[in-house]
Formats: structure tokens, sequence, C-alpha cells
């Protein structure tokens, strides 16, 4: 049985830079990879383009984790996001940055990303084993023993899990890394999808599919105080909504379904106005416009959701706008502020992005990614409970707490 100081099991995102930070410190390191090579998820992320990380100050990375951001604070302060910009740049790798401070490959995407690792991993004294299922861990006196499915036994001192989560399972994301942290004695949070496209209960947003609409704001109701998202873009699906504004709601709705059988959200197409606002503007463009058939009125909207829209309130989309009575106009104002939209749930959880459950964060040291539980066993990435917004957020949690597990194991 071959024997190492540390073993790190997955290699995405997380488990390449922890072998690779491991490995820097001139430890005896082994990575395993289910898959026959690294980053297959990794190559799949922003549809290939992979944001790895976003230029938001440290206080707003730790927000787009929500409650749970907090813990992240010392993995996210000594590996930052300029760190990792840092980190790939003096490898050759050309970045840039759009106005939300996304942060993508110029040139090359996610399989930039990966051929940086491969290469980094190449130079060390790092053994990365492909194709290979690791199927338990056993806690000894002195180590740990990894036990494959191809019957293959290796020891370690230290075991860093980087698993991932169970969405896009055809990337090898089974969750048996949450199956093993069980046997190991750790609480896994119910594993929930994140950064998921949403099914809507009403019909007619299933007729305007492919359409988008920027700039608009969802507000929940239902128990407790009302609360708005951000202001960001939707897209119609043929199933509901989907679009970076209704993925980075998805987590909450996802995770009050578990309770509740359908969720009302209301629609704001005009975050920066009031309702009384918008009667007045409706109010002035039907009088200057009052020979104009009312659906070329609201012409910032895409006309098929505006026939949609008019029909929902029971305006004929071909009356003159001079012709819309005064209950008509105040019921549309009324829906372009809150128009309703019902919730029943997630696509499903293989669409998700990210899973947004997972090691109970109270079982891990922040100051290092290792167990409370187990000694000398790390975690880093996705496993780890808890889930960001999309922005590049949940990669640089998987590459600040990969850094942060291959510093610690390694001592």
């Amino acid at each position: 049985m071959s024997e190492y100081d540390v073993a790190v099991v997955g290699m995405g995102a997380a488990g390449a830079m922890a072998a690779l930070r491991a490995a820097l410190r001139k430890k005896n390191v082994i990575a395993i990879e289910r898959n026959a090579a690294l980053g297959k998820k990794l190559l799949l992320t922003g549809g290939g383009k992979c944001n790895i990380t976003n230029t938001a100050s440290l206080d707003e990375l730790l927000q787009a984790f929500g409650k749970k951001g907090a813990f992240y604070r010392q993995a996210f302060g000594v590996f930052s996001n300029q760190d990792l910009i840092d980190f790939f740049t003096e490898r050759g790798l050309v970045l840039c940055h759009d106005d939300a401070g996304r942060v993508v490959p110029k040139n090359g995407g996610a399989a930039g990303v990966v051929a940086v690792f491969a290469k980094a991993l190449a130079q060390t004294q790092a053994n990365v084993l492909y194709n290979t299922r690791v199927n338990a861990i056993k806690k000894e006196r002195a180590g740990f023993r990894l036990l494959s499915e191809k019957n293959i036994e290796f020891f370690a001192r230290s075991v860093v899990l980087s698993t991932g989560g169970i969405t896009y399972k055809a990337t090898g994301s089974s969750g048996d890394g949450y199956r093993i942290a069980r046997d190991l004695g750790h609480t896994v949070i119910d594993l929930l999808p994140g950064l998921v496209p949403l099914k809507l209960k009403e019909q007619w947003p299933k007729t305007l599919q492919g359409i988008s609409l920027p700039q608009v704001r969802i507000v929940f109701e239902g128990a407790g105080p009302k609360s708005v998202s951000p202001v960001g873009e939707i897209l119609f699906t043929h199933f509901g909504i989907s679009g970076p504004l209704a993925l980075d709601v998805s987590g909450r709705l996802v995770a009050e379904l578990v309770t509740k059988k359908e969720i009302t959200v209301l629609l704001d197409l005009y975050p920066g106005s009031s309702l009384q606002e918008i009667e007045t503007m409706l109010l002035k463009r039907f009088l200057d416009n009052r020979k104009v058939q009312v659906k070329n009125v609201l012409r910032e909207w895409p006309a098929r959701f505006v026939v949609c829209l008019l029909r929902e309130v029971g305006i004929e989309p071909g009356t003159g706008a001079g012709n819309v009575s005064t209950k008509q106009r105040m019921c549309l104002a009324k829906n372009l502020k809150a128009l309703p939209m019902t919730v029943l749930g997630p696509v499903s959880v293989d669409a998700a992005m990210v899973t947004a459950g997972g090691v109970c964060m109270k079982e891990i040291d922040p100051r290092t990614m290792e167990s409370r539980i187990v000694p000398r066993v790390y975690f880093a990435g996705e496993i780890i409970e808890g889930s960001a917004i999309s922005g590049g957020f949940n990669l640089q949690q998987a590459f600040s707490t990969g850094f942060f597990a291959g510093e610690h194991a390694g001592r």
C-alpha cells in the first residue's frame, strides 16, 4: 500500500488547487480523480467561458453567500480574488472582466483554466491518478486508509475531500464525498439545488420562451416581511424562468419550497419607479398616443411580452391607447410593478449549477478547513454547506478553500 503525506480526493477546481498547494509545500501528494482528466465540471462553467472570480471587495464576496458568508472571511482574506487573478496571470492566462466584475479568461475559456492546473501539477512531484473512484476512507492510528473501487489502497497522513456536489452527474458528481463524510461522522445538511431554473404554475410565461427582460426585480412574499432581489435579468423558458436573476433567487425559493407546495413572487418591471410614478407615466403616454395601438406604447419591452401582459390584464392589444379605461390603465400599472408568478419548484437537481447543501460548516474550522470531528480531514469546494449567487463567487470559494486545505493539510 502506497503511503503519502496528503491525499486529495476529487480534482475539480478545489481539488486541483489543494493538490497543487500541498505539492508546492514539498509534500508527498496523491490526487485521485474518478474521471479521465481533471476539471471535467469546470469545463462546463459558464457555458465554457469559466467565470473564475469577481473583482468585488471582500465584504461583497462574503455577502454573495448570504448568512453563511462569514465562514469564508479567513479563506478569502488569505487567498483573495486578486491572489487568484495573480495566480493565473503569472502562469500565462490572460484575464478580463466586465462591468459586473465577472472575471473570465480572455481566450481559451475553461479549457485554459484547466490547462494551467495540468501544467502546474506536472511541474511538481504530485502523483495524479485518474479513472479511480474512492469508495471509502478509514481512520487509522497514524492517518487514513483510502479504498478504491479497483481494490487499490492508499495511506495518507491527511486527506482533502473535494469531491463536489450532486449536480451535473455526467461529470461524476454522484455525491460520494457526502457519503464518505457521513461515514466519518459528519453531518450533511439537506442537499438542494442552487442556481437552478424555476418552474412556474402560470401558462403565460411559457408562451414567451426565449424572451429576456433586463433590469427587473423579484419581490418575495409569504411568511415574514417582504424582501426584494437585486436588479437583474430573467429569461422565459418552456417551463418557467431562468437567466441570472432567476438563478440567483432560486436558492432561497427552493429552500422555502421544502415546506411549501408553491410560492408567489412578484416581478417588478420598473424597480426604480413607484406605482404612482408608473401610473403617471402610463397616463401621459396614453394621452400623447391616443390613436396608437396600446401594444405599441410600451416600446421598452419585447412586443410578445407586451401583448401577453395586456391580455393577462384584460386589455385587447389592438385597442387605441385613448380607449383604455382608467380601471384598465391602473390594473396595467399595478402589474408592471408587481406581476405575480407562482413558483412550483426547480427544474431538477441535475440542472442546477451548484449544490446548496453539504457538510455542516459548524463541523469545519474556517481557519484551516480542517474537520472539527476528525482531525487531519479537510474539506474544500462545493462539498461544504451553502452556495453563492452567480458571478464567479462559487469558483472563488472553491479556489480559496482548496488553497487553504492544501496549505494546512501539508503541514
